[in-house]
């Protein structure tokens, strides 16, 4: 479900479940993970591009398969220590951890969890027609993926505060707008290679070096983050809200929510 090539120093790592717009299985995560750790050993790897197979970068979670096995969300969700990154954190996040330049190539549908994974990257070109969300809101849900880290050096607070509860799509140029993308384009394709020209011609000691320095100066408390984000996530699993917001989401109308927890 995850496809990696090589072509010439450039790895590309393709979502391939395009019959289901490369919504994630628990399966991708796993694979997801094993080949961030993979690339980051490999010392001949110059760049990455991260896309999604047919016409859609990532249509988020695949809700049905992963919660269909509660043994899945425990091991998606678990780490040893609260300010460690659980599975879902290290997809996200693990693009960081990488030395060399990240790019999502982005067509189509950027939602949930995919687009939490696209924020991983350093940076995201995407076609004109492309819709983002961040979708966890609808099944009464919180982002917990690690995306929270980044977000904080790409969007203002009120803007990824509303982005993350309104949970419904915005055009490519409205991302734009926002901080969320890079460069909108009618060509991902060209446009990548155009990018990828620049970024070899320069050496991969001074990109590395650059990268380091930049996610330095953009530092945010990244351990109390994925802390909360986790604590949080695994309190909405286990509030009776969540279910009504889950019935509500699959079309269910006469929803009444109880009064919230103290947070």
């Amino acid at each position: 479900m995850i496809k990696l090539e090589k072509q010439q120093g450039i790895a590309i790592v393709t979502l391939s479940r395009a019959q289901k717009q490369n919504a994630l299985s628990f399966a991708m995560f796993v694979e997801l993970n094993k080949i961030i750790k993979k690339l980051k050993k490999d010392r001949s790897i110059r760049a990455v591009v991260l896309k999604g197979e047919g016409d859609h970068f990532c249509a988020g979670l695949d809700i049905a398969a992963v919660m269909a096995s509660p043994l899945n969300i425990i091991k998606l969700l678990f780490k040893w220590l609260p300010g460690n990154k659980n599975l879902a954190q290290r997809v996200v996040l693990g693009w960081q951890s990488l030395s060399v330049p990240v790019i999502a190539q982005i067509n189509g549908n950027c939602l949930g969890g995919g687009l939490q994974i696209a924020l991983g990257a350093d940076y995201r070109i995407v076609h004109h027609d492309a819709q983002f969300a961040i979708m966890e809101a609808r099944w009464g849900l919180c982002p917990d993926m690690g995306a929270n880290v980044v977000m904080s050096g790409l969007v203002k607070r009120d803007q990824a505060l509303w982005l993350a509860s309104h949970a419904n799509p915005i055009s490519a140029l409205q991302a734009k707008e926002l901080g969320l993308v890079t460069q909108v384009t009618d060509d991902t394709e060209a446009a990548t290679q155009k990018m990828l020209e620049i970024l070899l011609a320069r050496s991969p000691d001074t990109l590395a070096a650059i990268k380091r320095v930049t996610q330095q100066s953009y530092k945010t408390q990244q351990r109390n983050i994925l802390a909360k984000e986790t604590f949080s996530q695994i309190r909405l699993l286990l509030s009776p809200n969540t279910k009504k917001a889950i019935a509500k989401a699959k079309g269910k109308t006469d929803i009444h929510y109880a009064n919230p927890k103290r947070w």
